[in-house]
């Protein structure tokens, strides 16, 4: 019996008609294909739409036009373009064949064969077809019996797979915390490992997303220590270790506690080995963004002893407390939920202020300032009338200072 994809919203977006008339699918020239077929399936949310087209591209982009459907050649080299249509974007690829690769690139041949095309994808999971106007569903390799039983497989043979795109390797293991049960094929986990100096080939970029993407599954940890116990960042991350496992394993736990979103960056800092410096290193080495390094140089600072949340949070900002509560594992995850709704309070007087109560213009204006600020920290950002008078006794011991 043919499975049939299950009836679910994004079928039924604005213009998604008007796009399938335009490329065919009614003549069976276009077919939905991996990761909307495959979450659909789960009953999960579906985020990108792929379609697969025996067109060709210049094809593709003359029908969208003349259908009044915007359409960007993103990646018409290699057969994508992507059509707009709501103001959601849909992937439109012709059909492929490799004709070589290197690891890090393709070079392809178009082909009108849908099993061609499917034998060149990566997993059994993703190379699932789904006619768009009946729903039948397509799987040359047994990608609906390896979802049911949450089994992560490469197409034919893992070790060529990996050999076309070294960068199969992470996303192995991604697709495995997401999509499988933590216990990998046998053959697969063995060509991951012995595949793994491959990665030293790979664009630090690559391999940066594929592990964000990692870590921001709902439980990434085994997968990690898969990766770990099979030496398989060592040429890339050496600095990963057993225990950087552990302490993500028990990150992830702490942000359900608390009932916090989890943080890839967050659950690099875990991952980490716990200095700041070396954490700044890797991901210099990953070429994340100025902003992640920031935020992982604060969660990863020695924090000051006995600070309250609150000052914590006035003094990193409400991101950085509640990263370093998460990541100590003495720190009491309970109230994080509630203060996620706190507002950063103003010191309501500034220099200006005390110069005018008689404190001499210059350097002791910046340190008493200072001073004030850290009484009303400590006191717990009491109102101004209490500000004012913490002012008045500041400026009357530097005067006395002075004297």
């Amino acid at each position: 019996m043919t499975a049939l994809l299950p009836d679910a919203e994004w079928r039924h977006r604005p213009g998604m008609a008007g796009l399938l008339d335009a490329i065919g699918a009614r003549d069976g020239l276009a077919r939905f294909v991996g990761g909307a077929v495959r979450d659909t399936l789960l009953g999960l949310p579906v985020q990108d739409l792929d379609i697969a087209t025996v067109l060709d591209p210049h094809d593709v982009i003359r029908r969208l036009g003349a259908a009044g459907i915007k359409v960007v050649p993103t990646g018409i080299d290699h057969g994508t373009v992507t059509a707009v249509i709501n103001g959601s974007p849909v992937e439109i690829t012709t059909l492929r064949r490799d004709v070589s690769t290197d690891g890090r690139r393709a070079t392809i041949a178009y082909t009108d064969d849908w099993r061609e095309d499917a034998a060149r994808r990566d997993f059994t999971i993703n190379a699932l077809y789904a006619d768009p106007m009946t729903g039948a569903i397509t799987d040359y390799f047994g990608g609906i019996a390896d979802l049911e039983a949450r089994c992560v497989r490469f197409i034919g043979s893992a070790q060529a797979r990996i050999a076309e795109d070294h960068l199969r390797i992470m996303r192995y293991f991604r697709f495995l915390a997401r999509y499988g049960d933590d216990d990998p094929d046998d053959e697969a986990y063995a060509a991951c490992r012995d595949a793994a100096n491959s990665l030293m080939a790979l664009s630090r970029e690559r391999i940066a997303d594929e592990l964000m993407k990692l870590l921001a599954v709902a439980a990434p940890a085994p997968a990690m220590g898969l990766m770990v116990a099979g030496d398989i960042l060592r040429a890339v991350l050496p600095e990963i270790d057993m225990a950087g496992v552990a302490r993500l394993d028990q990150l992830v736990r702490r942000e359900a506690q608390a009932g916090l979103a989890g943080s890839a960056v967050r659950r690099l800092c875990a991952l980490a080995p716990q200095d700041a410096a070396v954490a700044d290193a890797i991901a210099a080495r990953l070429k994340l963004s100025n902003r992640a390094r920031k935020r992982i140089a604060i969660a990863l600072a020695p924090a000051p002893a006995g600070a309250t949340m609150e000052e914590a949070a006035y003094r990193l900002g409400l991101e950085g407390a509640t990263d370093r509560c998460l990541l100590d594992p003495a720190c009491d995850t309970a109230p994080l939920l509630a203060f996620q709704g706190w507002q950063r309070p103003a010191l309501s007087i500034g220099g200006g202020a005390l110069i005018a109560r008689g404190l001499a213009p210059g350097p002791d204006v910046a340190r008493a300032l200072r001073l004030v600020e850290d009484q009303w920290i400590a006191e717990g950002f009491p109102p101004p009338e209490r500000v004012a008078a913490l002012a008045d006794q500041t400026v009357s011991k530097f005067q006395r200072a002075r004297q």
